[in-house]
């Protein structure tokens, strides 16, 4: 039996106590360590968060992580804080009150948080029956001194039972939304000369973006979308800006006699015009006509046609050029401007890439190549030879498959002074 029944070990008994006298306790207390655990210096400490916090991961995983670093100890508490206001998003009536309390300008936290606030994303939309009224987003804007970014969405209301989830954009914006009013617009001017504003017009107000411009003779930046904007009359005074960049995401195109009226002042001072749908034959001729001198940098969806070629080429003091459809006219490549830097194409199976491989070789001023490369670009045949030729000549080639991407890492440029 023993065989197949080998004998068990006996069982072992383990006493679990804790000391009971003062001599006792003593004899449990760790010993110092002789060297004791080095630390990080705060300032290392603090730029390490900086650096994470500026990187391009997702803005809810960027609060989360700025909210963790504030409850690990009082001293990271403020600078994270502070990085965590530097960036703020307004959706509801609720937050908005929440956010104006916290900056509120009596106490000195509060007087920290708001002079922290660099970017501001605020959505007006009157279809929620709690979103932000137009007074609360007015005065979050003014307690925010150094603001410098304005990112303003506005929706319409919906009839009752006419408001579907998922309507296309057309429907989404035949929902009227009222202008605003005086003292909202007195509060805006009382609030900080704002830089950058990024405006989405879904609703059927199309003078919203004339009253939003009023406020604001201090913008060197616009990014307008949605409903194609129109003047209130013909008399209205021009928009006192001198624009550096305008990027347009309309819709149908807005008028030629609109963009007059918005670019009177920018003659001398545009140098980023970006188009995120295919503007009109006649809206691209007059803004290239007006600014090829200053502009710097042009994105256009598509360069099909032999006009759009042409509007290029007249731009001579091009540095960046960003095309997203995957075929280009071979016209384009004939007449780019000499001095082009960054050259940004899309690229598929049917992608015609010697003219790209000719203007590497050729180039003088090209420093940088930036290829969307769409799933079936992957199998392009000279695609190797793209990226050799790149390498033999020095060319900064970077290759994405994320349009986003894509578009991120040319306004990313686009943005950084000329050479």
């Amino acid at each position: 039996m023993s065989r197949f029944f080998p004998r068990l070990a006996p069982p072992i008994h383990v006493r679990l106590f804790s000391p009971t006298t003062t001599d006792d306790l003593a004899s449990t207390t760790p010993t110092p360590l002789a060297h004791p655990v080095p630390h990080l210096p705060l300032e290392i400490v603090l730029h390490i968060i900086e650096e994470t916090h500026c990187d391009d991961r997702d803005l809810d995983v960027r609060a989360d992580f700025l909210k963790q670093c504030a409850l690990v100890c009082r001293d990271w508490s403020a600078p994270a804080q502070k990085l965590l206001f530097s960036a703020v998003s307004l959706r509801s009536q609720m937050a908005c009150a929440a956010f104006i309390a916290a900056v509120e300008r009596a106490t000195p936290r509060g007087r920290m948080l708001g002079d922290a606030v660099l970017r501001l994303r605020v959505v007006l939309d009157h279809n929620q029956p709690f979103g932000v009224s137009q007074h609360a987003f007015a005065h979050a804007v003014t307690a925010c001194p150094n603001l410098a970014q304005l990112n303003l969405a506005l929706y319409g209301c919906a009839s009752p039972g006419k408001d579907l989830v998922g309507l296309p954009d057309l429907l989404r914006m035949r929902r009227p939304a009222p202008s605003f009013d005086e003292s909202t617009l007195a509060l805006l001017r009382a609030g900080p000369p704002i830089a950058t504003l990024q405006f989405s017009n879904w609703s059927e107000n199309r003078h919203s973006i004339t009253q939003l411009l009023d406020v604001w003779p201090s913008l060197k930046s616009l990014t307008v979308s949605g409903t194609p904007p129109q003047l209130p009359s013909a008399s209205l005074r021009a928009f006192p800006c001198a624009l550096e960049e305008l990027r347009m995401n309309f819709q149908t195109s807005p008028s030629v006699d609109f963009m007059k009226w918005l670019l009177h002042n920018s003659a001398a001072s545009l140098r980023v015009l970006e188009f995120a749908r295919e503007p009109t034959p006649e809206l691209l001729e007059y803004l290239v006509d007006a600014h090829r001198e200053t502009l710097r940098s042009l994105s256009l969806p598509s360069c099909t046609s032999h006009a759009q070629a042409r509007a290029v080429a007249k731009c001579q003091g091009l540095r960046e050029l960003r095309i997203e459809n995957p075929w280009t006219t071979p016209m384009l490549y004939k007449s780019l401007p000499t001095g082009l830097q960054h050259l940004a194409l899309a690229v598929d199976q049917d992608t015609g890439l010697h003219p790209i491989l000719e203007t590497v070789r050729a180039s003088e001023s090209l420093a940088a190549l930036t290829l969307q490369v769409w799933e079936s670009g992957e199998r392009h045949a000279l695609l190797p030879v793209v990226k050799l030729t790149c390498a033999y000549r020095g060319v900064d080639l970077a290759i994405t498959k994320d349009i986003r991407l894509f578009r991120y890492i040319v306004r990313r440029d686009m943005t950084a002074p000329a050479q």
